[in-house]
């Protein structure tokens, strides 16, 4: 849980490197409190006309569309890649497997041009 909230308290942080384990446990815990938002929006009704999420999973998605986007870009300076390389994205459905594969990348040994590497020092 701690690697969430790291995550979350970093929104805004878009320089400097993230690890692999830094973007794999938020994107685990964001796919487990967006679940409970579909089913919390199916429990209360506020289902969006016959779809299945709601008012809750778009506000749990607003809240976190930031610093998902922060881990990321910092996850692609981990591989040596600009942020602007998210942008891969809008190509379709290869930006999206590219994206994925830079995201799953090792990340460079020792210290790059966007900072030191985030499995060499401990996370607080």
């Amino acid at each position: 849980m701690k690697w969430y909230f790291n995550v979350l308290k970093k929104y805004d942080e878009f320089r400097g490197r993230a690890s692999k384990k830094e973007l794999l446990m938020f994107v685990i815990y964001n796919l487990a409190f967006a679940g409970a938002a579909i089913i919390t929006d199916n429990i209360t009704g506020t289902t969006a006309a016959g779809l299945p999420y709601g008012l809750f999973n778009f506000l749990y998605i607003l809240a976190v569309i930031i610093p998902g986007l922060a881990v990321a870009v910092r996850r692609l300076h981990d591989v040596g890649k600009s942020g602007w390389f998210s942008l891969i994205i809008l190509i379709p459905v290869v930006g999206i497997i590219w994206l994925f594969i830079l995201l799953c990348k090792k990340g460079i040994d020792g210290e790059n041009k966007y900072g030191f590497n985030p499995e060499e020092m401990a996370i607080e």
